[in-house]
């Protein structure tokens, strides 16, 4: 098959019979067509009509190693630092597709699937490990382009570090309540699949915790997101309304948060990566190359995401006339900072990668390290700039129907800008309204802040591994300090 257009994503989501609940009914039509679904869907299916456009084909796709069919090009594993600026190009093409507000677009989980893949074998000879099943998967999703959603969360019932949930009949968090012939039985809940029940897989794993060895909820596993028993439970839809003038980023890009509750679902062995091996699941995470390419993707889409809020605020000084304030001027200026500082720790990543072991072109986790440690800070004050800009101009907000009334000269009238309409000026305020104070806005603040999980945890992580002692030795030989 290879990869696929638009109208082959809806079509195959559509023929699925996924249990998905939304305001506390279990959806019955066509996904695709439901008020709080279609907006997305319809842009993921543009994302995949993009990559079989004739003109951008080349830069999308590959030939695939098995079959010479046209793949996702996010399914890419580099050998060459010119096979990551492939992978860059891609990915920067879909994020500019929808400003890089899609934090689940396709190719982030193609990029988590071809790390597990790539390595693989940190598995082989491990107890109850099956390395082999990853591959599978990989080359499946990749021939099929497959989409994927995924949860690695658990429910946040008692967050003290010593808490864990020991009730094996009706557990709270998911985990393995029994194994047959046929595979693993899964029993419990987790949390944050984003675009839950929007996507043909779901991929389960087991976030590195020394609890683990205590909760039995070591596993990895990939599922239809249709198999029997799994339920996708929705939180409240922050689509504004159809209309892209009132609501430009969440008529289009609202992805969806849900809870994933199982019923004694059934994890075929075919489907199985490991289970009941806490080992396991704390080498596939941070001794895979899984942050280093998911770290990779995130910052090219971060970096994207910067730039669509640099030129949003940068209209909103020109439709208001207030760009040659000093004040604005530094405000603005902090944007471009954070940006060039993102792009430069990208370049650093590519420059510096290295093959690994079994002979893939890894980006430098260093400085995608640091990039994980500063955009969750700088993200929530660029949309604070933005909020001081609007200032009370985000307040009183007219919308499309207004306009289009017999009020609607009068708007035209009192609204304009200085050099732009008054339904121009609207549009871009209402776009900045929806960027950093509807529902959506706030939610894609919280989600930025949380990407890669606890910002304490980030930092830990980037001091742990950062080599120290070369900059101890300098001060130690300096000081001619005794060994």
């Amino acid at each position: 098959m290879g990869a696929i257009n638009g109208k082959t994503f809806i079509n195959r989501l559509n023929r699925m019979n996924t249990e998905i609940w939304y305001n506390g009914k279990k959806i019955e039509e066509n996904i695709s067509e439901h008020p709080a679904f279609k907006g997305i869907v319809q842009t993921k299916a543009s994302l995949y009509d993009l990559q079989t456009d004739p003109e951008h084909i080349k830069e999308m796709t590959y030939l695939s190693p098995a079959t010479n069919n046209l793949v996702g090009l996010s399914f890419l594993q580099p050998k060459t630092k010119e096979d990551l600026l492939k992978r860059r190009s891609m990915i920067e093409r879909w994020a500019r597709h929808t400003g890089g507000m899609m934090g689940r677009s396709p190719d982030y989980l193609n990029t988590v699937i071809m790390s597990f893949a790539s390595s693989a074998n940190i598995l082989k000879g491990k107890e109850n490990c099956f390395p082999e099943h990853f591959l599978s998967l990989y080359e499946l999703a990749r021939e099929k382009d497959l989409s994927f959603t995924h949860t690695f969360v658990t429910p946040q019932v008692n967050r003290s570090q010593g808490y864990f949930d020991d009730d094996s009949d009706q557990p709270i968090s998911a985990k393995v309540v029994g194994k047959n012939e046929e595979g693993l039985i899964i029993k419990g809940a987790r949390l944050l699949a984003t675009q839950g029940g929007l996507s043909d897989e779901v991929l389960v794993f087991s976030a590195p915790n020394k609890l683990l060895y205590e909760t039995g909820e070591a596993f990895a596993f990939s599922i239809p997101s249709d198999t029997k028993g799994l339920k996708f439970i929705c939180r409240e839809s922050f689509v504004g309304g159809s209309s892209h003038f009132d609501s430009p980023l969440s008529s289009r890009f609202e992805e969806m948060d849900t809870i994933l509750v199982f019923d004694d679902v059934l994890v075929p062995w075919e489907r199985v990566f490991f289970y009941d091996n806490p080992d396991a699941s704390n080498t596939l995470v941070l001794q895979s190359s899984f942050h280093e390419f998911a770290s990779h993707q995130v910052l090219i889409r971060q970096i994207v995401k910067t730039e669509f809020i640099l030129g949003t605020a940068q209209l909103m000084t020109e439709m208001i006339n207030v760009s040659e304030y000093h004040h604005i001027q530094e405000k603005l200026s902090e944007i471009i900072i954070g940006l060039e500082t993102m792009k430069a720790l990208l370049e650093k990543s590519e420059n510096d990668a290295k093959l690994d072991e079994w002979g893939f072109m890894r980006p430098c986790i260093t400085p995608l390290r640091v990039a994980n440690n500063i955009f969750p800070k700088i993200y929530p004050r660029f949309t604070e700039i933005i909020q001081l800009i609007g200032a009370s101009g985000l307040v009183t907000l007219p919308t499309e129907e207004a306009f289009h009334s017999e009020i609607g000269p009068a708007l035209g009238h009192y609204l304009q800008g200085a050099n732009h309409s008054a339904e121009d000026k609207t549009r871009i305020f209402r776009l900045a309204w929806d960027l950093t104070m509807s529902p959506f806005g706030t939610r894609q603040t919280q989600y930025e802040r949380y990407f890669f999980g606890d910002p304490a945890r980030l930092f830990g992580a980037l001091y742990n591994t950062y080599p120290k002692q070369e900059h101890v030795k300098m001060i130690s030989d300096f000081l001619k300090l005794k060994k």
